[in-house]
């Protein structure tokens, strides 16, 4: 059968065929079966453009052609927005997640520390030569003593428990942060002998006291008198108050100097462990397992990650949650290209069945279809990648703009202990969601895409 250009004999079917395979003002002459062997001919089906596969350029040519029904363009459309607006969605919300855990994390090592070394019965000694160990593993950058024990702090009618730690201030602003938090006073305020002690904020406000003023510590080890066995006391001057933002220390930590809650505790020149500060924080677990067997002492070795293991592992969760429920927003709008294809197949029948008269294979039919909705797909999630990325990078200016357009603060520093809402973007996250994005779309595909190629080019073409 011979094809040329006059288009305007042949029936709409071969008419479509020729919109096909046929460009310009060049006639093309081939017989049925021809088609895949043809495609090879240098500059067909337009002379001067570099040959492509045939199925990629139906594809690409189904999906930008004007269709007759206008609601498989509304539905495609739609398929492409919500593909979009999930992936923006899921990496926004994964930044934020992100964003918390890391704020959340630097608040408690800044207090806590990387690396803890205690003693049996919390009496560590020869502490100094367990220091002097540390410069030989690489990744310990600071350490530092201290003396722990709890106690109850009185002012007038007011009491509270609290957890002591005895430190040196010097080395103690090497593993925390706290110096850099003070809201009044200074952390080296704290000097031997004159029994000065430094409170969180929130403990200083519901003890009632302020810079200056005694307040009385209670030591649950007892001292032997005629009356019995009698609590321990001592009076305690506030030079300093730290505010973490972290309601566990703000409320429960007291800081006084090492040597006097040596004396307090009885510890003689023992101390209850060391802090130490790491290089990178992430290192901790295999730090501590280096020390474990490296070390040479009696001590319990304990990083971060096992003292806050229960807060981070629900943290952890949370994020995994939170990406399955996204995903399915994502895996929603990907499946409505099933629809979008479907429809498709049904109003390209006929021209199916003249590809597949001319030699096209129910592979290669299978694949004009699987462009069409990857195509789809692959636009929503760049879209919803470069929307992702640009709305996570500019959190911090998005959200601020949104609180002074509906006068109100989104968290609130009444209840939230985190005004900001942090962002962390992570590439492996970003990359991550591409590509289950585009592996939902490719899988939403298959279906309407074997359906094309189990068309029956006879039945198709009886009523044209």
């Amino acid at each position: 059968m011979g094809i040329c250009h006059d288009r305007a004999n042949h029936s709409r079917a071969l008419r479509t065929i020729l919109s096909i395979v046929c460009a310009g003002g060049t006639a093309w002459h081939f017989s049925i079966g021809s088609l895949p062997e043809l495609w090879q001919t240098r500059g067909f089906p337009f002379p001067g453009i570099p040959v492509q596969p045939y199925e990629l350029f139906v594809g690409l040519r189904y999906t930008r052609a004007k269709r007759r029904n206008h609601f498989i363009s509304f539905i495609s459309l739609a398929s492409m927005i919500g593909i979009a607006l999930g992936v923006m969605a899921l990496i926004v919300v994964l930044s934020v997640m992100n964003g918390f855990q890391k704020e959340i994390r630097a608040r408690i090592l800044g207090v806590a520390s990387h690396i803890q070394i205690s003693g049996p019965e919390e009496r560590l000694a020869n502490w100094q030569g367990i220091a002097a160990q540390l410069p030989k593993f690489a990744d310990v950058r600071a350490s530092a003593p201290y003396v722990m024990g709890q106690g109850l702090l009185t002012f007038d009618s007011n009491v509270k428990g609290v957890l002591i730690r005895g430190i040196l201030p010097q080395e103690e602003q090497k593993v925390a942060d706290i110096h850099s938090h003070m809201l009044a006073g200074k952390l080296t305020d704290l000097h031997a002998g004159e029994f000065g002690i430094v409170l969180g904020a929130v403990l200083a406000r519901e003890l009632g006291v302020g810079l200056g003023d005694k307040v009385t510590l209670v030591t649950p080890q007892g001292q032997v008198t005629p009356a019995g066995m009698m609590p321990r006391l001592k009076q305690f001057r506030v030079v300093g108050v730290f505010r973490i933002d972290m309601h566990e220390y703000d409320s429960g930590l007291a800081l006084i100097q090492m040597n006097d809650a040596q004396r307090l505790f009885r510890l003689g020149d023992q101390v209850s462990g060391l802090r130490l500060k790491l290089s990178d924080v992430m290192l901790a677990p295999k730090v501590t397992h280096d020390l474990i067997y490296g070390l040479k002492a009696d001590a319990y070795i304990s990083d971060w990650t096992q003292q806050h293991a229960n807060y981070f592992r629900a943290v952890q969760i949370e994020k995994r949650m939170m990406f399955i429920i996204l995903t399915l927003i994502i895996a929603v709008a990907a499946f409505n290209l099933v629809s979008t294809l479907v429809m498709t197949v049904t109003d390209k029948q006929a021209d199916i069945a003249i590809l597949r008269t001319l030699g096209a294979s129910p592979a290669s039919i299978m694949k004009i279809f699987v462009v069409q909705g990857a195509l789809v797909g692959f636009i929503g999630t760049a879209l919803g990648v470069v929307s992702g990325i640009v709305v996570a990078l500019n959190i911090d200016v998005i959200v601020p703009a949104i609180e002074r357009l509906i006068g109100t603060h989104i968290l609130s520093g009444e209840v939230y202990m985190i005004t900001q809402l942090p962002s962390d973007l992570q590439w492996a996250d970003v990359s991550s969601i591409g590509v289950v994005s585009l592996v939902l779309s490719l899988l939403a595909t298959l279906y309407p895409s074997w359906r094309a190629a189990r068309i029956n080019p006879a039945e198709a073409l009886r009523y044209e």
